[in-house]
């Protein structure tokens, strides 16, 4: 399988369904909004451009299955399955905020091998493939080299419904107020992620996250230089709900401090 032949050929499907989701943001109606869940939208963009996902990445593997936040397409395959997420940051979306990306990954069984995050506002394409570097619009990137959280700018996100664990978070937002350079919620994951591997963050973290907003910016990251875990160090980072990103020199610190204060219980 050449994986960067469908990297780029995968990068020409979005960045179309990305030009649909940009022309349908210039004239877009609140009114057309459907709740899902508590603080949990979804509008016929996002359920159009994921029809448009599938329809185009079907041809380039006709035998891959889905995993896809509006479940267009349910088929799961024992090998391939491409992880969908349309349009991230959906709430940003029907308010009229950037950012927002679409978020495409390829996965061979558990493991991600493919991932391209566009985030249409600032029309950036970040991408990799299992054996190459990260890159941004054609462009090498790596994440930071900061040494310490004290120096770092972090990025997070808030909770839309699982305030289970709300009293730790809110620990972490104090701590990293006060001990780094600050921290920045911008609400899209794929596009926090996106921004650790090219350097524009030194560290991510949240929970009570989907496949979708993930598979394809932890990939990202690591093929940038950083490292991914969820908030027990370990590799259940994709359909664990939980996430860390960082680079290397700060990834022990950071993870030490989130294991503190995030602990469960």
């Amino acid at each position: 399988m050449n994986l960067e032949k469908i990297c780029f050929e995968a990068q020409e499907i979005i960045r179309q369904t990305g030009t649909y989701i940009i022309r349908e943001a210039e004239n877009f109606n609140t009114d057309k909004v459907e709740t899902k869940g508590l603080h949990d939208f979804v509008s016929f963009v996002d359920k159009n451009s994921e029809q448009q996902l599938v329809d185009g990445l079907k041809q380039l593997l006709p035998k891959a299955g889905f995993i896809a936040e509006e479940q267009t397409e349910t088929f799961r395959s024992d090998k391939y399955n491409w992880v969908i997420d349309p349009l991230d940051g959906t709430t940003n979306f029907i308010h009229g905020l950037m950012p927002y990306a679409i978020s495409v990954a390829l996965m061979d069984k558990e493991k991600v091998i493919l991932g391209v995050i566009y985030e249409l506002s600032r029309n950036e394409m970040f991408y990799a493939w299992s054996g190459s570097k990260a890159y941004l619009n054609e462009n090498e990137i790596t994440v930071t080299k900061t040494d310490k959280v004290q120096n770092s700018l972090i990025a997070t996100g808030f909770p839309y419904y699982d305030y289970a664990r709300l009293p730790q978070f809110m620990k972490t937002l104090d701590f990293f107020m006060r001990n780094s350079h600050g921290l920045r919620r911008l609400g899209s994951a794929a596009t926090d992620l996106a921004y650790v591997a090219c350097g524009r963050f030194d560290a991510f973290y949240e929970y009570s996250l989907s496949p979708w907003d993930v598979a394809a910016g932890a990939f990202i990251v690591m093929q940038a230089g950083g490292k991914v875990c969820d908030f027990n160090g370990e590799s259940n980072y994709i359909f664990g709900k939980e996430i860390i990103a960082s680079n290397n020199n700060i990834y022990n610190e950071f993870l030490t401090d989130i294991k503190r204060m995030m602990k469960h219980g």
